[in-house]
C-alpha cells in the first residue's frame, strides 16, 4: 500500500519500505524450506510408494497410503510456496525500486566527503 501525500516525509516512506523488504526477504526464506521439505515429501513417498509396488516391501493398505499422501502433499506444498514465492519476490523488487526512487528524490549534500 503506497501512500500519496504530498506532506509525507520520503524518509519514513523509506523506512517503512526498507520493513516491507526484510519481511519479503523472510517471507522468500520461510518458502524456500518448505519447498525443501516438499522436496524430501515427494521423494520419499514417491520410494515409498515404488518399493510397495514392486513388491520389495509387504503390501499395507497403511503404507501405500500414506505413500500417496506424501507425494501428493508434497506435489501441492511445492507449488503452493512457489507461487507465494514468486508473489513475494515480485513484491520485494517493486519496493526496492520505489525505494531506489525516493532514496534518488532526496537532495543529499556531500559535507567534507559524506553525504548527508
Amino acid at each position: 500500500m503506497r501512500r500519496s501525500d504530498a506532506d509525507d516525509d520520503p524518509r519514513d516512506e523509506i523506512a517503512r519500505l526498507e520493513s516491507q523488504i526484510d519481511a519479503l526477504a523472510d517471507t522468500i526464506e520461510g518458502c524456500r524450506k518448505l519447498k525443501l521439505i516438499a522436496k524430501v515429501a515427494i521423494a520419499a513417498g514417491g520410494i515409498a510408494l515404488l518399493v510397495t509396488l514392486l513388491g520389495a516391501i509387504r503390501t499395507d493398505p497403511m503404507v501405500l497410503t500414506a505413500s500417496v499422501a506424501a507425494l501428493l502433499g508434497g506435489i501441492v506444498l511445492f507449488g503452493s510456496n512457489t507461487a507465494t514465492s514468486k508473489q513475494a519476490a515480485a513484491k520485494m523488487k517493486e519496493a526496492d525500486a520505489r525505494r531506489a526512487e525516493l532514496i534518488d528524490g532526496l537532495e543529499l549534500q556531500v559535507i567534507d566527503g559524506v553525504e548527508r
